[in-house]
C-alpha cells in the first residue's frame, strides 16, 4: 500500500491514501497494533490522522509505525466489522425527489438502499454520524442546494456516495429520505456510538430490527433540572455571558466523532485547581467575559486563573491567582475581565457533574456533557483532597496583552494547496480576532490567502489549532469543541501552547504568526 504522510502541526500525522478501502484497511492495521502514545486514529474519506502524545512517543518512531503497518496491511485482509441491523421508515422528505434526481421511482430506490450491504467507513460531523459506504450503492447523490437549518434526530439521508443517519438535530444538506428511531448516539453508555467505524449496517423496515440492548439516549439537562441538592455545592445566581463545566477534556474518542473539548486555556484550569490543592485534571467553571455570581453551600476554597477583573466573596475583594476562603452562603462576584476572554474557577473538591464519554466537559457543538449553565443550577462539590490548600503556587502569574498576541504555527497537511503569497502573508501580516469566536472556532479577518488549487477537499481529520481556509481565504483556526472532520484545506496548525493564548483573545485581538521550532 502507498500513500503520503503529511504532517498535521506538531500532535498528528495525516496519510494520505487515495481510495477508501485502502483507508479501511489502514486505518484497521493501525487499530490494531497502536502504541502507546498514540491517542487517537481518525479514518475520513481519503485519509487516516494519526494523533500522538510527542512527551510519550516521537514522532519520527510515530511515521515509521504507520508505514510498517501500511506494508503488513496490503497483505492483509481488513476483519469484518459487527453486523447492526437499523430499522427504517422510508419517509423522508426528499424521498421522491431523490428518485427522479436519480432517474429511477420511489420504489426502487428504496428496494436498492434496503438491499445494500453497507460499511460504516467513518465518523465524522457530529457524535455517532456514520458515513456508510457500500459497493452495491452506485449512485453519487448531489447535496441540497441550501442545506436545512434544522435536520430532526432520527433522519436517514444520502449524499455523494454516502448514507447516514443523524444521531441529533442540526443543520444538514444530504437529501433525506427516511427516518429511524435507533439509538445512533447514548453518551452515557460503555460503547456510546452504535455504529462505529468497521460496523457492517443493514437497514431493515421498523420492527424487525434485532439491535444491541442500549439504554434510551437521555435528553440534554441542565443542573437546575437535574435535582441535584444544594447541600455540598454552590448555585448559580448569573452565569454572564457563557459559563460551562469544563475539565481536560475527552481525548481518545476522535475516532468515533467525539471531540476533545475541555477547557480551552488548559494551563490556567490546571493553575485555579493547584491553588486550592484539586488535582489538576478537577472539573472545574470556564467562565466568559465575567459577570458570573454563584452562592456557596458549605464553607470551601476557591481559585480563579486566566482572565481576570475584578473579584468579590461577599462584598470583599479577592485576588486572581491564588487561594481564597468562601464561606457558605456567600456570594462569589466574578466581574467584567478587565484583561483576558476566560478565567476558570476551581473549587477545591472539584465539580461533580455527572461524567459523560469520560469527562464532564460541556462539549456546544456536539451538545454532550452538561448543558451552559443558567441561573438558579446548582453545581455538586467532590469532597476536599486529602493534600492540604498549598501557601502559593509556584510561579506567579499575570494576563497578557488583549491588543496583540503572538502565536506559534507549525505545518499544515495542505500547505501546498496555497500560493507562496498565501505563506508571505499568513506570518508577514497582522491578523485581526473577529466577532466570530467562540469554543468551536475563531474565525480571523485579514489579507485573503490565495490558493493554487481550487476544487473541493474530501472530509479528513481535523486537531484544534488547524487553520482551515474557507473559499473566503481568511483563516479559521479550530478550537476544542470544533468537529473532528472537515473539508476545507489547512494551511497550519497552532501549538498545543498556542491554543491557551488563543483562548484569552477577544474579539479585536490582533494575531501575528511565527514559525513553531521543531519538536526534540
Amino acid at each position: 500500500m502507498s500513500f503520503q504522510l503529511r504532517p498535521m502541526g506538531e500532535r498528528a500525522v495525516l496519510a494520505e491514501v487515495g481510495s477508501l478501502p485502502e483507508v479501511l484497511t489502514l486505518s484497521a492495521a493501525l487499530a490494531a497494533s497502536r502504541p502507546h502514545g498514540v491517542v487517537d486514529v481518525v479514518p475520513a474519506a481519503t485519509t487516516v490522522l494519526v494523533a500522538f502524545d510527542p512527551a510519550v512517543i516521537a514522532g519520527s518512531v510515530v511515521r515509521a509505525w504507520i508505514r510498517s503497518a501500511g506494508a503488513d496491511a496490503a497483505a492483509a485482509a481488513r476483519p469484518a466489522g459487527p453486523v447492526v441491523e437499523v430499522p427504517i421508515r422510508y419517509d423522508g422528505p426528499d424521498l421522491a425527489g431523490t428518485a427522479e434526481l436519480l432517474g429511477i421511482g420511489a420504489a426502487e430506490l428504496v428496494a436498492r438502499h434496503r438491499a445494500a450491504e453497507w460499511t460504516v467507513a467513518f465518523s465524522g460531523f457530529a457524535p455517532g454520524f456514520g458515513y456508510l459506504v457500500s459497493a452495491q450503492w452506485t449512485f453519487d447523490v448531489p447535496r441540497l442546494a441550501s442545506p436545512r437549518t434544522r435536520v430532526p434526530a432520527g433522519a436517514v439521508g444520502v449524499a455523494g456516495a454516502f448514507s447516514g443517519a443523524y444521531p441529533r438535530e442540526t443543520p444538514g444538506g444530504w437529501r433525506l429520505i427516511g427516518t429511524t428511531d435507533a439509538p445512533l448516539f447514548d453518551a452515557s453508555a460503555d460503547a456510546p456510538v452504535l455504529l462505529p467505524p468497521g460496523a457492517r449496517v443493514r437497514f431493515v423496515p421498523a420492527g424487525e430490527a434485532s439491535l444491541p440492548v442500549r439504554d434510551t439516549p437521555r435528553r440534554r439537562v441542565s443542573q437546575a433540572e437535574s435535582g441535584v441538592s444544594a447541600e455540598g455545592g454552590l448555585r448559580v445566581v448569573e452565569p454572564g455571558l457563557l459559563a460551562t463545566v469544563q475539565d481536560l477534556g475527552r481525548p481518545g474518542r476522535a475516532g468515533l466523532g467525539i471531540a476533545r473539548s475541555g477547557a480551552l486555556d488548559r494551563a490556567a484550569l490546571r493553575r485555579a485547581n493547584r491553588l486550592v490543592g484539586n488535582p489538576e485534571g478537577a472539573a472545574g467553571v470556564e467562565i466568559t467575559m465575567g459577570g458570573f455570581r454563584a452562592v456557596a453551600a458549605r464553607d470551601g476554597w476557591m481559585a480563579l486563573a486566566g482572565a481576570t477583573g475584578p473579584i468579590t466573596i461577599d462584598g470583599r475583594p479577592v485576588d486572581a491567582h491564588t487561594a481564597a476562603a468562601w464561606p457558605a452562603g456567600t456570594e462569589l462576584h466574578v466581574d467584567r475581565f478587565a484583561h483576558g476572554a476566560r478565567a476558570y474557577l476551581a473549587v477545591r473538591g472539584g465539580i461533580e457533574s455527572a461524567p459523560v464519554a469520560g469527562s464532564r466537559a460541556t462539549d456546544v457543538l456536539a451538545g454532550i456533557g452538561p448543558a451552559p449553565l443558567r441561573s438558579g443550577d446548582v453545581l455538586p462539590v467532590g469532597p476536599a483532597p486529602s493534600t492540604p490548600v498549598p501557601a502559593a503556587d509556584l510561579a506567579p502569574w499575570g494576563s497578557g496583552s488583549d491588543e496583540r498576541i503572538e502565536v506559534e504555527l507549525a505545518p499544515g497537511p495542505r500547505a501546498d494547496w496555497f500560493a507562496a503569497s498565501a505563506h508571505r502573508a499568513l506570518f508577514e501580516e497582522e491578523w485581526t480576532v473577529s466577532a466570530a469566536a467562540d469554543r468551536v472556532g475563531m474565525r480571523l479577518d485579514g489579507p485573503e490567502l490565495e490558493r493554487v488549487r481550487q476544487g473541493e477537499l474530501p472530509s479528513e481529520g481535523m486537531v484544534a489549532g488547524a487553520l482551515q481556509v474557507p473559499p473566503s481565504g481568511r483563516p479559521t483556526i479550530l478550537l476544542a469543541d470544533g468537529p473532528v472532520t472537515g473539508g476545507y484545506p489547512v494551511i497550519a496548525v497552532a501549538t498545543e501552547a498556542a491554543l491557551d493564548v488563543l483562548a484569552q483573545a477577544r474579539p479585536g485581538t490582533r494575531v501575528r504568526f511565527r514559525h513553531a521550532r521543531p519538536l526534540p
